[in-house]
């Protein structure tokens, strides 16, 4: 393994088994996390995201949920093929996540000081007074007003912005190798999003590696070094922002740029990407955007396109992206 990559997923593919049987959700996706990057996972809902990261760390519910194949190595080591009791000492550790939800999350049995103190007693050989100063310490880095007297709520106690503000402290005060943030201020107003992304960009110069999980294409181009858009369960398209932004090379990567509100043109309404991504076990032949596709050809119908390499650090999932390529 290269000493500059951290995370290699390799041909990851997760099905789930339903009444009207079994689907991908996750479909050979492969990509690479660096150390120090922040690495952007967008998408509409749907396209397999969470699951995507919730595998990583098999969280994912089993059954229904089964990881069908592939690898992530991290720093190594596959996770996928990692013990039990090995994956407690890696998650929260090594690899932390902010999750989604806050309240499914965090315990409503327990107060919050208790779970974070936990959580560091864990990992960690210290007393129960210093782990309770260190949590203290990061939940006043969040911005959690009254921090001391947070530590005594229990999470129902707290409002949705501060739930998530709590796991955000949790999943950062391990100073992990790796973050995986999904959504992590969507409940949160803008003035405490700056902050905790100023939060976030310091972890990174600590060499920690963010994947930021967003439906957000502000967030990305703002935080972000690259950026990964899923579609479908698969990877559609691979690149830097400034590469993504200026020159995407995917129908639905254009796509998602137009719905972008901009400040330079004034529209009545936003162009919006016909039709929804299709569920799981709805997937048509070929490639699964062709549908919603305004430039299809009719080897989108008989073909599943693969993620290519057209320069450097450009890759798309696209028969056309080459004629996209400027």
């Amino acid at each position: 393994m290269n000493d500059g990559t951290l995370l290699k997923i390799r041909d990851l593919t997760v099905a789930f088994e339903t009444e009207e049987g079994a689907f991908n959700a996750v479909d050979r996706v492969s990509f690479d996390l660096n150390r120090g990057e922040i690495v952007g996972l967008v998408g509409e809902s749907g396209c397999g995201k969470s699951v995507t990261a919730l595998s990583l760390l098999r969280l994912i519910p089993m059954p229904p949920g089964r990881i069908v194949s592939g690898s992530a190595l991290f720093k190594g080591e596959d996770l996928l093929g990692a013990s039990v009791p090995r994956l407690r000492e890696i998650r929260g550790r090594a690899i932390s996540m902010i999750f989604q939800e806050p309240m499914a999350a965090l315990s409503p049995l327990h107060r919050i000081g208790d779970q974070m103190v936990e959580a560091l007693r864990f990992h960690e050989n210290i007393p129960r007074k210093a782990a309770e100063q260190i949590a203290l310490s990061w939940l006043r880095k969040v911005n959690i007003p009254g921090a001391e007297q947070r530590m005594t709520a229990y999470p129902f106690e707290l409002s949705g912005g501060m739930q998530q503000r709590v796991m955000i402290a949790m999943a950062l005060m391990m100073q992990p190798d790796l973050v995986i943030a999904d959504e992590p201020t969507t409940a949160l107003d803008v003035t405490v999003q700056a902050q905790i992304f100023e939060l976030i960009r310091e972890m990174r110069r600590r060499d920690t590696t963010i994947l930021l999980i967003t439906h957000d294409m502000g967030v990305v181009w703002e935080m972000c070094d690259r950026i990964l858009v899923m579609y479908a369960g698969r990877l559609a398209e691979e690149g830097r922002p400034q590469a993504i932004f200026s020159n995407p090379l995917h129908p639905y990567t254009q796509g998602l740029l137009r719905s972008m509100p901009r400040l330079d043109i004034r529209r009545k309404r936003l162009p919006a990407i016909a039709g929804s991504v299709p569920s799981p076990g709805e997937y048509p032949a070929g490639c699964r955007f062709r549908d919603r596709c305004p430039e299809a050809l009719d080897r989108c119908a008989l073909e599943l396109p693969e993620m290519a390499a057209l320069t450097d650090d450009r890759r798309a999932a696209c028969f056309r992206a080459r004629e996209y390529l400027k």
